[in-house]
C-alpha cells in the first residue's frame, strides 16, 4: 500500500525548494554587495596642491565680475532703456577702488556694474581707456571696506615654461581658476586702430569669453598680465590665449588714473607704414624714413630732416631712424613701440642715418596732440 501525500506535505516540500533556491542565489552574489564602502583616508594635500589653493583663496578677493549695460531707445514708446550688453572680468588695482579691465569689455557700454567676491555690487564710473593697449580703468566706491589690490609682478623677466594661473569669470561662471604655462613671449595682435598690441604673453591656461580683463598670475600670486584675447576658430578655448604684460599695464594705468587718457610721447614727424616698407626695399635700409617734420616739434628742434620731392617728382630721402636708445627700429611699429616705453618730456637719443653717415641725435619728447 502506497503512502498518501497530503497537501500539507506538498506545501512543506515547495517551501523547502524555494528556500534552497534563494540560498543558492544569494551565495552566487559577491560578498558585501549593496552596502556602502568605507572611504580610504586621503592623507595631506601635496605641497603643489596646497600652494595653488592658497593662491586662489588670496587672489579671488581682488578679482571682480563686470556686467555692462547699453542705453537703447524703445522703438514703440521712444523711452530710453538700459539693457544688458556683456560681461567680463577685472581686478582691484589700488586702495582707492580703481579696477583694471580690458577696453573691449566696456567699449560701447553706457554703464557698468562691478560685483566683488563677497557678493557686494557697485556701480562703476569710467576713469580712462587706452584702446592702443586694450586697457581701461573703472572706479568703485566701497567706503572703508575695500578688497585688497593684487600684488604687482614683472613681465620682462618671464620665461617660457613658467607656471601661470588665470582667474576670471568665463561664460559668467564666476571666480574660475585655470592653470597653464607661459607658451611664448613677445606675441603681437592687431587692434581696431590699425596698430598692434606688442609684447603679449601667450599662455595655454584656459581663457574663454568672460575671462577678458582678468589677471594672469605667476606662482607667487603676483600680477604678470591682463588676459585680453584668445586664438580660436570657434570662439572658445583652443589652447592659445594672450595677456597684456604687467610692465605695460604698470606704465599705462597710472596715466589713465591721472589724466583719463593715455598720451603717447611724440617726436613730431610724419611716417607711414606702406611707404616706409617700399622705401626700405628700394634703398635696402631697415629703419623708419622721416617723410616730414612738423614745425616747432621736438624733431624740428633737434634738426631732423624729412624727405623732399622736386618738381620732377624725384624723391630725396631724408633722415632714417635706426634706433631709439638701445632699441632698433626696423619699421614704423618698432618706432611706436620704442616711444611707447618712454614718457612725454623725457630726453632720448636717436640713432639716425643721414646720407651715408650714422649720427646720434638727442631729442626731448613732447606729448602727442
Amino acid at each position: 500500500m502506497k503512502p498518501r501525500t497530503t497537501p500539507l506535505a506538498l506545501l512543506a516540500v515547495g517551501l523547502l525548494v524555494l528556500l534552497v533556491a534563494c540560498w543558492r542565489t544569494e551565495s552566487a552574489q559577491p560578498s558585501g554587495s549593496g552596502t556602502a564602502r568605507t572611504p580610504t583616508p586621503r592623507g595631506p594635500l601635496s605641497a603643489e596642491e596646497q600652494a595653488t589653493i592658497d593662491l586662489f583663496e588670496r587672489s579671488r578677493l581682488s578679482v571682480v565680475y563686470i556686467a555692462t549695460t547699453q542705453r537703447v531707445v524703445d522703438f514703440w514708446t521712444r523711452n530710453p532703456l538700459q539693457v544688458p550688453r556683456g560681461t567680463g572680468s577685472g581686478f582691484i588695482w589700488d586702495e582707492a577702488g580703481h579696477v583694471v579691465t580690458n577696453n573691449h569689455v566696456i567699449q560701447g557700454a553706457s554703464g557698468a556694474q562691478v560685483r566683488l567676491a563677497d557678493g557686494r555690487s557697485f556701480d562703476a564710473e569710467l576713469v580712462g581707456t587706452s584702446p592702443y593697449h586694450d586697457l581701461a580703468v573703472l572706479r568703485i566706491r566701497t567706503g572703508n571696506d575695500h578688497p585688497p589690490p593684487l600684488p604687482i609682478g614683472t613681465s620682462e623677466d618671464l620665461k617660457v615654461g613658467q607656471t601661470v594661473y588665470a582667474v576670471g569669470n568665463p561664460f559668467g561662471l564666476d571666480w574660475t581658476l585655470t592653470k597653464g604655462i607661459v607658451s611664448a613671449l613677445n606675441r603681437e595682435l592687431p587692434t581696431d586702430s590699425g596698430l598692434s598690441i606688442r609684447d603679449l604673453i601667450q599662455t595655454d591656461a584656459a581663457i574663454n569669453p568672460g575671462n577678458s580683463g582678468g589677471p594672469l598670475l605667476d606662482s607667487a600670486g603676483r600680477l604678470i598680465g591682463v588676459n585680453t584675447a584668445i586664438f580660436s576658430p570657434s570662439g572658445a578655448y583652443a589652447g592659445i590665449g594672450f595677456a597684456v604684460p604687467v610692465d605695460t599695464v604698470n606704465r599705462v594705468v597710472p596715466r589713465l588714473i591721472a589724466t583719463g587718457r593715455y598720451t603717447r610721447p611724440s617726436l613730431g614727424i610724419r611716417v607711414e607704414s606702406q611707404i616706409n616698407a617700399a622705401l626700405s626695399r628700394r634703398y635696402n635700409v631697415q629703419g623708419v624714413f622721416v617723410l616730414a617734420v612738423e614745425p616747432g616739434s621736438p624733431a624740428a628742434q633737434a634738426g631732423l630732416k624729412g624727405a623732399s620731392i622736386d618738381r620732377f617728382d624725384n624723391v630725396t630721402v631724408g633722415d632714417v631712424i635706426l634706433a631709439v636708445g638701445e632699441r632698433r627700429t626696423e619699421d614704423v611699429e618698432d618706432l611706436f613701440d620704442a616711444l611707447d616705453r618712454t614718457n612725454p618730456g623725457e630726453r632720448i637719443t636717436l640713432t639716425v642715418r643721414r646720407g651715408r653717415d650714422e649720427i646720434q641725435v638727442p631729442v626731448q619728447l613732447a606729448a602727442e596732440r
